[in-house]
């Protein structure tokens, strides 16, 4: 059963379980499936989030609804905050922005020098909550929304996340991004709305709960 925090006739919002496919029809371990079986109604995807990621989404439940979040998601009114633990002690607050580029044949994302086709620009803000045994806890609220934006800007800087071990990270542990808070405008009622959210188990326990408040 996925948890539901809260759900009307335009739109769901649920926390993914890590594992589970955030964009998939028809996949078993897809959101989309799971979701339209539980609410007996189909479900659309406005936004993407890693497979091995879990957190707070956001979906339509009508097509007017998809449009009307898919063009906050692109004119960049939806809010995106993420909690994520990085390796090494990092600054305590400040911009990363980088020209990313995806490579499709691995499903990897790194920094490149200059623009050319696929390269897009990516800017995020963080701020570090607390660091402990040489880790950092941090906030970051996304400013674009690029293919695994946050994992590869943090590992490009010789931080990656824990457990992400594609970005060089070497902890076993489940990867250590969590996405904690969505903000938007209700598709009809245009009311702005905020859902937030906390991770639980390991790694986060290494982190006492009142950091992310």
């Amino acid at each position: 059963m996925i948890e539901v925090l809260y759900s009307d006739e335009q739109i769901i919002v649920a926390i993914k379980p890590a594992g589970l496919l955030s964009q998939s029809d028809s996949a078993e371990n897809g959101m989309e499936k799971l979701l339209s079986e539980q609410l007996s109604g189909r479900v659309y995807p406005v936004h993407r989030l890693d497979q091995p990621v879990c957190g707070v989404m956001v979906y339509a439940r009508t097509k007017t609804a998809a449009a009307s979040l898919s063009k906050q998601i692109a004119d960049g009114s939806v809010r995106k905050q993420y909690l994520c633990i990085a390796e090494g002690a990092i600054d305590s607050s400040g911009e990363m922005t980088d020209l990313l580029f995806k490579d499709q044949r691995t499903g990897k994302t790194y920094p490149v020098k200059s623009m050319r086709k696929g390269v897009r620009e990516a800017k995020l803000y963080y701020e570090v909550l607390e660091e402990k045994d040489g880790v950092s806890l941090c906030r970051v609220t996304l400013l674009t929304g690029r293919s695994h934006q946050i994992r590869a800007q943090f590992a490009a800087r010789r931080h990656p996340l824990l457990g992400d071990g594609r970005y060089g990270s070497k902890r076993n542990c489940p990867i250590a991004l969590f996405s904690y808070r969505l903000e938007f405008t209700h598709p009809k009622t245009g009311e702005w709305l905020s859902f937030s959210s906390r991770p639980e188990g390991k790694p986060w326990d290494m982190f006492l709960e009142e950091s992310a408040q």
